[in-house]
């Protein structure tokens, strides 16, 4: 089994949680850190939860280091409706244990990757891309020195999540993304066109409950407010809700690629119109040969939700308190 060396940036959040705890008990990864973000919830709620996480999951020796408060250009977003006050739905804050990285997430980016060889060191962005901007404004041979970075972001045949064309975590910084998609790096995005497909059903929660790890205990329990919340939204009553499982998908592609179809494209970003803010315009009219992003269009549901389970069954952890 090949190990990829791997970055984890992120904003927790429910579903970015979820996606921690199956990276952290990947053997198919070596994690090297975890950066967080402003995004769903302020900076400070965000590298209090990954470190929460880390403590749950018994992972002390992955690094978590604090990011970027704010968007590049434009006041910092929210989205604690979706994922509560704390960004970690029902669960009971605590003050984590362990270490906090020394200095600034985007220098932490750029002094992991720079001392491996090139092309070894994925980037999973699962929130706003607002720090790997900073880390390529700070060192421009970045990009090419960078392996892989998977994001979790954008829409085309799916409609937004927050206006009518985009999705939160490009809407949040556009333009810290743009400057990504813009870099020349390769980039695999996993957006709403197949996040979507990937729901938590009554069925498959279940599955992660009967699961006597305490990461899994925990990541069951954030599933379940994601369904309450989905229901919430979507108005709906009576019948099976699925809530979609979003930041888990560039996870699972790092670990086991064949659950999902890619098709090479060109992604651009608006930045200049508030009407269509965060738009990911996704253009499939390029040589395949040359293009360097690819856009997720089809995801094995069940697939993913067996590797999250299988993964959780062996992991390790401890109760917060």
């Amino acid at each position: 089994m090949s190990i990829q060396s791997l970055i984890i940036d992120c904003d927790p959040g429910v579903d970015d949680a979820v996606a921690l705890f199956l990276a952290f008990a990947a053997p198919e990864l070596e994690l090297l850190a975890v950066c967080t973000v402003g995004g769903n919830v302020p900076a400070a709620l965000t590298q209090r939860n990954a470190r929460m996480m880390r403590q749950i999951a018994g992972r002390d020796d992955v690094p978590v280091f604090g990011g970027a408060e704010r968007p590049l250009k434009r006041p910092p977003a929210g989205a604690g409706d979706f994922h509560g006050p704390e960004g970690l739905g029902d669960l009971e804050p605590f003050a984590p244990t362990g270490i906090i990285g020394d200095g600034p997430a985007a220098n932490a980016i750029v002094d992991l990757v720079m001392k491996r060889p090139a092309g070894s060191v994925a980037v999973a962005v699962l929130g706003p891309m607002t720090n790997l901007a900073l880390a390529m404004k700070r060192e421009r041979r970045l990009a090419e020195h960078l392996g892989p970075v998977v994001v979790m972001g954008g829409a085309r045949s799916e409609g937004g999540n927050v206006t009518a064309s985009a999705e939160f975590n490009i809407w949040a910084d556009p333009d810290a993304a743009s400057v990504v998609f813009g870099s020349g790096c390769e980039v695999i995005a996993f957006g709403l066109d197949v996040t979507h497909q990937v729901r938590a059903t009554e069925e498959r929660i279940r599955a992660i409950e009967k699961i006597r790890t305490e990461p899994a205990r925990t990541t069951a329990a954030l599933l379940r407010f994601s369904q309450r919340t989905e229901r919430q939204a979507t108005g709906q009553v009576g019948g099976e809700t699925a809530s979609p499982l979003h930041d888990p998908c560039p996870i699972a592609w790092l670990m086991k690629p064949d659950l999902f179809t890619l098709k090479p494209c060109r992604i651009d970003v608006e930045t200049g119109s508030e009407l269509t803010r965060g738009h990911t315009a996704v253009e499939f009219r390029v040589d395949p040969a040359t293009a360097r992003h690819r856009w997720a269009v089809a995801a094995d549901a069940q697939g993913v939700f067996d590797l999250l389970a299988e993964t959780l069954k062996g992991a390790q952890g401890e109760r917060g308190g």
